[in-house]
């Protein structure tokens, strides 16, 4: 489909899925962040649903100010994939064994490192910058540099929720190694403390809902949060990294016989802010539940735990701000998951995965998304697909 039209108050709300299958609450979301002065535009993605402030599945442009809850409070969360030179020919019949070992050398849920990982420790491993960008945290919020040991032994962790980490086939029958993470706790605290600077400053007073509360352009306020936020992201992207040459080495290790080889790494993020520009502006653009789609550029669109994901290409669209979903998005809220299905349900509908059946993943049951296959026949203008994976191993937190 291409996007459906609602109207705004300042710019129109864009809308690449049915206005009449949004809940209520995601709608007025809407209709709140196109009040916005600072708005230059507002495009939605199909796996829209209720967030805080703003939805989770928005692409919201604005010139000169940025709304801290309008990128989550996981700065930088996003989604790693590779493709492996591993068939389903090479996999033994009982992969129980391979999520141990994967679940042994990750740290999943709070859990962290005994020690900081090394970059130089890891087969292969390279971080560009990743001394610099340890120095650089001199220079983040007070509030959070008590915080400095925990974030370094959290780097290169999964954390819980709707993480995973994922080992998958393609239609061809090709191993791919997936996983979807951020910016752990420190990303959380630097949000939630910006957040709560920015509903103190006098020109967010009046705001429709004060989740939306905005920095503006050459003040301190916001040059503070664009260092901490972009300092957040990078540390997303380096925990992806960590964690994703951690995986490469369980599975070089259980796989000695085949010599394992990886194709380069896809990378993106779906909670984070960018520098672009649009029709002769310069813009700060927010996705949040969203990632970057211009032409050309490879994405992750993942479904749930029991359902299977999509590596995309980018088409370019600037109706869309050149944005995608994130995934397949929520059709209903965590405890409305847990009072309505049962591990039953959950064993009957992640059948032939290996994973956690258990009540504390029971909120994470496929059931408690949107199909992924319509999320992605929603958006065939915004992406196309390169390869159509599905798990057989799932790890959550």
């Amino acid at each position: 489909m291409s996007y459906v039209e609602v109207p705004g108050a300042k710019v129109p709300i864009r809308m690449w899925a049915d206005p009449a299958s949004v809940e209520d609450g995601a709608m007025q979301q809407l209709r709140n962040v196109a009040t916005l002065p600072w708005i230059k535009g507002l495009a939605v993605m199909p796996d829209v649903h209720f967030g805080k402030g703003a939805t989770v599945g928005s692409v919201i442009a604005m010139h000169g100010a940025v709304c801290p809850a309008a990128v989550g409070v996981d700065i930088g969360c996003g989604m790693s994939a590779v493709k492996t030179s591993l068939t389903a020919n090479d996999l033994p019949g009982d992969l129980s064994r391979l999520r141990s070992k994967i679940e042994q050398a990750i740290p999943v849920g709070r859990g962290m490192h005994d020690e900081a990982v090394e970059p130089d420790h890891l087969y292969g491993f390279r971080a560009p910058g990743w001394d610099d960008f340890w120095g650089r945290f001199d220079g983040v919020a007070n509030a959070v540099k008590f915080r400095q040991e925990r974030a370094t032994k959290q780097m290169g962790t999964l954390g819980s929720g709707n993480h995973f980490i994922e080992f998958c086939l393609d239609e061809s029958g090709a191993v791919w190694l997936m996983l979807h993470s951020g910016s752990r706790n420190i990303g959380k605290e630097l949000a939630d403390f910006h957040i709560g600077q920015a509903q103190k400053l006098p020109h967010n007073q009046d705001l429709i809902d004060r989740d939306l509360a905005v920095f503006i352009a050459d003040t301190p306020q916001m040059a503070a949060y664009r260092n901490d936020l972009f300092w957040a992201q990078e540390y997303a992207k380096h925990n992806r990294a960590v964690m994703m040459a951690l995986f490469q080495n369980v599975v070089r290790k259980e796989f000695k016989k085949a010599k394992v080889t990886f194709d380069p790494v896809i990378s993106c993020h779906h909670n984070y802010v960018a520098e672009e520009r649009y029709e002769g502006m310069d813009l700060l653009v927010t996705r949040k539940g969203a990632i970057r789609a211009g032409s050309g550029d490879f994405g992750i669109i993942p479904g749930s735990m029991g359902t299977g994901s999509y590596i995309v290409k980018g088409l370019g669209n600037e109706k869309s701000f050149n944005s995608a979903s994130h995934g397949a998005g929520r059709k209903m809220s965590r405890n409305a998951a847990k009072r309505r299905f049962s591990t039953r349900d959950l064993e009957d509908q992640t059948r032939g995965v290996e994973c956690r059946k258990d009540s504390g993943v029971v909120d994470e049951i496929p059931a408690a998304y949107k199909p992924i296959e319509q999320v992605i026949e929603q958006q065939r203008d915004l992406v196309e697909v390169v390869a159509k994976l599905k798990q057989i191993v799932c790890v959550k937190g």
